[in-house]
């Protein structure tokens, strides 16, 4: 009997001494799992009304990776697939309007031939624009002043007001240019204008916001995404024309927010189990300057 009983137990101790040899297996999570997770980790309460929500895909699906992106455009989807990414986390609207309905593009071919693309290779679409705003820090603004590399000329704690050593505008648009190689710049105002304070105002916040800025009497430019032409543009014409030391550098909207897309990604990587890529895909501008 006593054999018996060491023998079983020899058994026991083998498969037990096996299993902790093994790895374990990487938990698997789905799409609306993740989402939770971020849910969890931004610092302001969860809107019940936002644009932040599912714009394609089965979100019950289980993530096979992440790509982060400003625009979740036909380049992106191509490299979400080629990198095994299903889960696609974008900054903008992926159907061409601000909160991506479709009813009036059913029969539009590009269109159906975008959510075709996504439906063959099972991905899941997912928009991150209101929260990643609004929780403290704002993560586009952490990522935009981290890629301008303006930390250290912040003049309070908005993530919106600069304060540079006296430039001429035209040398304040060198040294800018120089972190966006690639892109051309709508500027209004004096070349020649000294520069001292700066405001920051990515996206596309409306002009109302940019005049608030410009009507502070110490900001001499603003850098902006963009603008209808008739109002920013006319107001800064204006007052440009007037003698007053005011001028705006429209840099575009994903130029003024597309790194804080790239921080996004990183920001998630904190959080997210490490077995489940994170990818972060630049967009880059969407048109070209002739």
């Amino acid at each position: 009997m006593r054999l018996k009983i060491s023998s079983l137990l020899l058994i026991v101790l083998f498969f037990s001494v096996s299993l902790i040899g093994q790895p374990l297996k990487p938990k698997e999570l789905t799409a609306n799992q993740i989402i939770e997770m971020i849910k969890a980790k931004v610092t302001c309460p969860w809107a019940t009304e936002t644009v932040d929500t599912f714009k394609a895909g089965n979100p019950q699906d289980v993530v096979t990776g992440i790509a982060v992106c400003m625009f979740a455009d036909m380049k992106v989807l191509k490299m979400a697939v080629a990198e095994k990414c299903n889960l696609i986390i974008a900054h903008e609207p992926t159907f061409y309007s601000h909160l991506d309905g479709t009813k009036t593009l059913e029969n539009d071919p590009v269109f159906q031939d975008k959510i075709k693309y996504i439906n063959d290779h099972k991905l899941i679409v997912w928009r991150f624009h209101d929260h990643i705003h609004r929780t403290k820090p704002d993560g586009i603004y952490m990522g935009m002043i981290e890629k301008l590399g303006w930390a250290k000329n912040q003049t309070d704690s908005s993530m919106i007001r600069f304060r540079f050593d006296k430039v001429k505008l035209s040398e304040f648009i060198r040294q800018l240019k120089t972190k966006f190689p690639d892109s051309a710049f709508r500027v209004v105002g004096n070349p020649e204008m000294d520069v001292i304070n700066v405001a920051l105002a990515v996206g596309a916040p409306g002009s109302s916001s940019h005049m608030k800025l410009l009507q502070e009497k110490s900001i001499d430019l603003l850098i902006a995404g963009e603008a209808p032409e008739w109002e920013t543009y006319q107001y800064v014409n204006d007052a440009s024309l007037q003698g007053k030391n005011k001028a705006v550098i429209f840099i575009g909207h994903t130029n003024s927010e597309e790194a804080g897309m790239d921080y996004c990604s990183r920001w998630l990587k904190g959080f997210i189990p490490q077995n489940i890529k994170i990818q972060y895909i630049k967009n880059g501008s969407s048109f070209k300057t002739y």
